[in-house]
This record gives C-alpha cells, sequence and structure tokens, in this order.
C-alpha cells in the first residue's frame, strides 16, 4: 500500500471524511462485528444510539465479511480462522451532498484452517447509505 495512515489523515480531513483502523483475528464472525463496530463507535465514526448509523455499518460489516469468506459466512463451525486488519470510512462521496453520507468497510488479511501456514490472502469490502 502506497502512503502512510498520516496521508490518508490528511485527503480525508480535507474530504471532511472520518476513518478508523483495526485488527481481528477469530474463528467467529461475531468477534468481527463486535471488534469493527466498536472501532467504528469509539472513534466517533458511528453513533450508537441512532439506529440507521448502526445498521449501515452492519450491513457494509457483512457484505465485506461476505467478500472475505467467499460468500459462506461460517468461520469456526467449518474449522476456518481469519486474521484481519480493518478499515471504515465515513463520507459523502458525491459531488452533490444531498446524495447523503455513505459508510465503507474494508477487510484484509489471511483465512484458512486453523493451522499456521495453511492460510491464504483474503479481500472484502462492504459499502452501505446512512
Amino acid at each position: 500500500m502506497d502512503g502512510t495512515e498520516e496521508d490518508y489523515t490528511e485527503q480525508f480531513n480535507q474530504l471532511n471524511w472520518q476513518f478508523c483502523t483495526g485488527k481481528v483475528g477469530s474463528m467467529n464472525v461475531q468477534k468481527i462485528v463486535a471488534a469493527i463496530e466498536t472501532a467504528a463507535k469509539r472513534n466517533g465514526i458511528v453513533r450508537e444510539d441512532l439506529y440507521r448509523e448502526m445498521h449501515s455499518l452492519y450491513h457494509a460489516t457483512m457484505e465485506a465479511i461476505s467478500g472475505v469468506t467467499r460468500g459462506q459466512t461460517q468461520l469456526g463451525e467449518i474449522l476456518r480462522t481469519v486474521g484481519l486488519r480493518f478499515a471504515v470510512v465515513r463520507g459523502t462521496p458525491y459531488r452533490n451532498a444531498e446524495e447523503g453520507e455513505w459508510i465503507a468497510v474494508a477487510l484484509y488479511g489471511t483465512i484458512g484452517a486453523p493451522i499456521k501456514g495453511l492460510e491464504h490472502e483474503t479481500i472484502g469490502l462492504g459499502i452501505n447509505h446512512i
């Protein structure tokens, strides 16, 4: 990846967008969702008391997980584990601000059997309107 987090911070600040990053590893989809939701709430990307924000984040997260798992959102039940880095971005991607805010969740890392060396790279992206 070209650039540093400081470069992205500067670009996102210029666009008036918000973002946060984090890491999660698990055999449990619920723990992945919880880690992403917790990071987004702690960093002020979404507000827990606003249903539409949490709902949008949930759908973007599940879409990204679906990409990581190639449509089969099971992990531990079928002996798969993931080690992922994630980013959550919230902003107004269209020239016309009336198009509203959108939220994106990007996941990148490894997936495979819970045995070191039997994993491969994976990536997923989910985008949803707020």
